[in-house]
């Protein structure tokens, strides 16, 4: 019993394929004939081109269109990305830079052995 169904998918699939590339074809043979003008810039004569080509180039710029605009979405959001990292390692440096000025000013504050007061600065005699 599982033999027939399988039969049948694929059987159904090839049928499904056939009537697809039929179409293709009726679709071809029945748009290569007419003809349209596109009309392209100012003061030039418009383009007289057949609709099936008409149609395929407006699906290739389209295409284009797409992955460039899929592109230049991703590469600013790189770009962004890049910035705040950047910048964030910028603060840490900026901040581990602060903390061992501090460092060294209490040490230098202190003397050899005395003892910080509760603020850390080095208590006066």
């Amino acid at each position: 019993m599982g033999t027939l169904w399988l039969k049948i998918k694929v059987w159904t699939k090839v049928a499904l394929f056939a009537l697809l590339f039929v179409y293709v074809l009726a679709f071809i043979f029945k748009n290569i004939e007419p003809r349209v003008d596109l009309w392209v810039w100012f003061f030039k004569p418009p383009i007289n081109l057949s609709v099936l080509l008409l149609a395929l180039v407006s699906f290739l710029i389209g295409v284009l269109g797409t992955i460039l605009s899929r592109t230049t979405f991703k590469t600013l959001r790189q770009v962004r990305n890049l910035r705040e990292r950047t910048r964030g390692e910028r603060l840490e440096r900026e901040m581990a830079e602060m903390r061992t000025k501090a460092a060294m000013l209490r040490s230098r504050g202190t003397p050899e052995g005395g003892e910080e007061g509760p603020a850390g600065e080095a208590e006066l005699p």
